[in-house]
């Protein structure tokens, strides 16, 4: 049978346009193509420390029970989050991580003629899952490659659903203070739902970062998200939540699959949740890091744009060669970054804060490529 038709012309209005999320290549395959070893990945924002001895226990402990569904509601899980968070368990929306929250947040409250409002540089994420329901994405110029608060608002419109604000900011590193996301807040009319992204709440230190979970009684359209990603070092096995009043939460887990997160991720989340001397090292261990590399590149006459979670975007805009063609040498050199062309941020490149070995060998093959 011929094929005459487009399958595009029956999708979701927001699909035709979308393209797939396109992430970095298997370390195995990336050192197979470029006949190398023993490479470092400073791409992705992960916890660069071996995984929590008790996270690893409390895996083996659940492996005998891979033949059962897990707990369609995480119901420890969720009784560990609301003790950690003094909520009640229905505020709590689990994800396949973070990015299911987020999808989970658009397929609930965003439709065609609605709209939703995010930053220019802002998490690729709220992009793709905007577009994909068929709503109208409202981009906010950004301020210092930060969130202006005042442009946001001033695109609120009847249409307006959702208004995402990562913070801090990926892929900047840009963070709010607390004053004046509060005062954002309460200019937001309760119909529209107002999402914190927390990812990278556990890395900051600054003392005016606000937590944005406090705030959930005084505005009822509040959602933070939170993941198990980052800092508790749990990316593979893919753990985030959503913190939000219990109308809201009931409404999200109506869209929500019953075992969005396996057993193995579920037992290990509340191993990591209660391994405060792990979170600590991590902590310290990027705090150390970021003061590395913000010293390494400065010598290397190289600006960056300030940040509090546990990566940094550097410009190499004056540079002789392109981003991409320093990503590359880079790559050679078994350093994997992440360039931000896909950001519209065609002159910088995101580094992960890595161990500190890591760390000395980017910037030495980084010196290298730059022909200093």
């Amino acid at each position: 049978m011929r094929h005459t038709n487009s399958f595009l012309n029956i999708t979701t209005p927001g699909i035709p346009k979308l393209t797939p999320y396109t992430p970095g290549k298997p370390i195995a395959e990336l050192e197979r193509e470029l006949g190398i070893t023993e490479s470092i990945k400073l791409a992705s924002n992960e916890n660069p420390l071996p995984t929590s001895p008790k996270v690893l226990e409390a895996i083996q402990a659940q492996l005998p029970n891979l033949a059962r569904y897990p707990d369609g509601n995480g119901f420890v899980l969720r009784q560990a989050l609301s003790i950690r968070h003094n909520v009640n368990p229905d505020t709590i929306t689990l994800g396949n991580g973070s990015n299911d929250v987020i999808d989970l947040i658009a397929r609930t409250f965003l439709y065609q003629n609605t709209e939703a409002i995010f930053s220019q540089y802002a998490f690729a994420v709220y992009a793709i899952c905007t577009q994909a329901t068929g709503a109208n994405a409202q981009i906010a110029a950004s301020l210092n490659y930060g969130h202006d608060l005042d442009r946001m608002l001033k695109l609120i419109t009847s249409k307006t659903r959702v208004i995402f604000i990562a913070n801090p900011n990926n892929p900047t590193g840009t963070w709010l203070p607390k004053t004046s996301l509060k005062t954002f807040m309460k200019s937001v009319p309760e119909s529209v739902i107002i999402v914190i992204d927390e990812a990278y709440f556990e890395y900051v230190t600054e003392l005016e970062y606000p937590d944005a979970s406090l705030w959930l009684a005084e505005f009822p359209n509040l959602i933070v998200i939170r993941t198990f990603s980052k800092a508790y070092g749990l990316a593979g096995l893919r753990v985030g939540y959503a913190l939000s009043n219990p109308e809201i939460a009931e409404l999200l887990n109506r869209v929500r699959q019953p075992f969005n997160v396996n057993n193995l991720a579920q037992s290990a989340a509340i191993a990591a949740l209660n391994d405060h001397e792990h979170l600590k090292q991590t902590v310290q261990l990027n705090t150390a890091g970021m003061e590395q590399l913000i010293t390494g590149i400065a010598d290397l006459g190289i600006t960056h744009i300030p940040s509090v979670a546990n990566f940094i975007t550097i410009d190499l805009g004056d540079q002789e060669q392109s981003v991409t063609q320093i990503h590359q040498e880079l790559l050679k050199l078994g350093c994997i970054t992440r360039p931000l062309t896909a950001y519209s941020m065609p002159n910088y490149l995101r580094i992960s804060i890595g161990l500190p070995e890591e760390n000395t060998r980017f910037l030495n093959a980084l010196k290298q490529v730059l022909n200093q």
